[in-house]
Order: C-alpha cells, then sequence, then structure tokens
C-alpha cells in the first residue's frame, strides 16, 4: 500500500470541505437538528416523569443520558458512514471517477483513503455534538466512562461497513442509484432498538437485529446507565460481528469493481447507466 497515494485520496476531500462553505455547514445541520429535538423531548420527557425538570438531574429513569446518549452515537455512525459514501460521490458528481480508475491506484488504497476523510468527518462532527449536547442540555459522556471509546469503534466499524456496501450497490447500478443509499441509517434504526430494547420488538425484528452490531452498542448503553454494570461480553461480541461486517462489505466491493472492469461497465459509467 502506497501512503502517498491514501493520503492524496484523503487532502482532495479535505480540500473539498475546506474550499465550500456549503459542504462544510452541511456536516452539522441534521445532526444540530437531532440534538436539539431529542434534547428538547428528553427533557420533557424527563419533567413529567418525576425524574427533574432538567431529564435526568434527580434521581430516576435518565432521559437525557439514555435517549439524547443514544440519537448522539447513532449520528457518529451516520457520519462515519457518509464519509464513505459522500467521498466517492464527489468524484462521481465531478466526472473524476474515470480518471481515478486510470490511475495505478489500487482498491485498498482509494478505500483507505475514504476511511481517513471519514475519521476526519465523523470526529468533527462528533466534537460538535458533544460540545452542543453538553451546553445545552447538560449531556456528560463521563458517564458512560472509557466503554464510550468501545462503543464508538464499534459504530465506527459498522458505519464503515455501511458505507462501503452503498458505493458498491452504487457502483453495480450507476449513480442513479443513489437515493438507495441514504435511507440505509433511517431503515435500520427501528432493528437496532436505538431508543428502546429489542425485547419489545416482534420476534422476526428481534432475530435482525441481534445480526447488527449496533444493537449491542445500545445495549450496552441502557446497562451502564441503568444498573452501572459494563457488559463486556456484549460489545466484544459486537465488535467481532462489526470487523466480520467490514470484511463482508470489502469482499462485495471488490466482487462489484471486478464484475465492473470484466464487463466493461466501469467505462459506461453514467447517471442512466442500471445494468
Amino acid at each position: 500500500m502506497n501512503l502517498h497515494r491514501v493520503y492524496a485520496i484523503f487532502l482532495r476531500q479535505w480540500y473539498l470541505i475546506r474550499g465550500n462553505a456549503t459542504r462544510f455547514v452541511q456536516m452539522f445541520v441534521w445532526i444540530t437538528v437531532d440534538i436539539v429535538l431529542w434534547g428538547f423531548l428528553s427533557k420533557y420527557l424527563g419533567g413529567i416523569s418525576g425524574s427533574g425538570p432538567a431529564a435526568g438531574s434527580g434521581s430516576g429513569f435518565n432521559f437525557i443520558s439514555v435517549f439524547l446518549g443514544a440519537i448522539l452515537l447513532w449520528d457518529f455512525m451516520v457520519q462515519v458512514m457518509q464519509g464513505i459514501t459522500m467521498s466517492f460521490f464527489e468524484d462521481v458528481w465531478s466526472r473524476n471517477f474515470l480518471n481515478i480508475f486510470a490511475s495505478p491506484l489500487r482498491m485498498t488504497e482509494y478505500l483507505t483513503g475514504f476511511t481517513l476523510a471519514a475519521i476526519f468527518r465523523s470526529v468533527l462532527a462528533l466534537a460538535v455534538m458533544l460540545a452542543l449536547a453538553g451546553l445545552a442540555f447538560g449531556l456528560s459522556v463521563f458517564i458512560y466512562g472509557a466503554s464510550l471509546a468501545l462503543f464508538l469503534l464499534i459504530l465506527f466499524l459498522f458505519g464503515i461497513a455501511l458505507g462501503i456496501v452503498g458505493v458498491s450497490l452504487v457502483l453495480r447500478l450507476g449513480p442513479a442509484a443513489e437515493w438507495f443509499i441514504w435511507p440505509i441509517p433511517a431503515l435500520l434504526s427501528p432493528f437496532v432498538g436505538v431508543l428502546y430494547p429489542l425485547s419489545i420488538l416482534p420476534g422476526w425484528m428481534q432475530w435482525i437485529g441481534h445480526a447488527l452490531p449496533p444493537s449491542y452498542v445500545f445495549a450496552g448503553i441502557r446497562a451502564i446507565v441503568e444498573t452501572g454494570t459494563f457488559p463486556i461480553a456484549t460489545l466484544c461480541f459486537g465488535a467481532a460481528l462489526a470487523l466480520v461486517y467490514i470484511a463482508f462489505a470489502y469482499l462485495i466491493f471488490l466482487a462489484v469493481y471486478r464484475k465492473a472492469i470484466r464487463t466493461g461497465l466501469i467505462a459506461r459509467y453514467a447517471a442512466e447507466s442500471m445494468s
């Protein structure tokens, strides 16, 4: 792997963000809306449930820590996924896709550069989310302890896997299939129990939820906030499952890319290309 090529992919994404205020601001619009919406909702629920007007400042169920904390972590995973897909879409929108693949760049270098871009976007978004949630609603990340890093790692790995699968779908079906990618986090969220335990779901939804790494993250969050125990087995299983998803997503991308090369689809890449 040539690190200079990897850095070049990352540097291009950095220049795109730095040189366009619209791209920079759009990274924070929806996460700000989510933090404000769920922050006030958690505060309201805490007040009417007797947890105190500050939604968790007194005894009882801590709505701020459970609800707003879960939304914050879910948005972090979405930012990771979008860090991969948006980097790919930039090459498509700028008609730079064939130039990239006509170079000596390897697939591992290409995806690694996207991963660095995803790290940059997600860390920046996470810092903004933590600052906003802390200043506006008093959410402290210290309530989760050092386990927060493990939660973020699992979500980061799964977000990378989703991003690579999303890129594979668009590479296979063409840029017109871009709309398939945006709803993926929303479609998955009911199955992973972002705001509720999986036990309240129907049986078939629970089976799907148990196959998704984020469900173990949010189960772990609730265990820490509600009981003070650290579910090490749950998080280890979630991390191992996320690694499996990463490997599977990479194999899907390689298979789609090789088919695109072999069939000549990559040379016909256009908005109306769907075969």
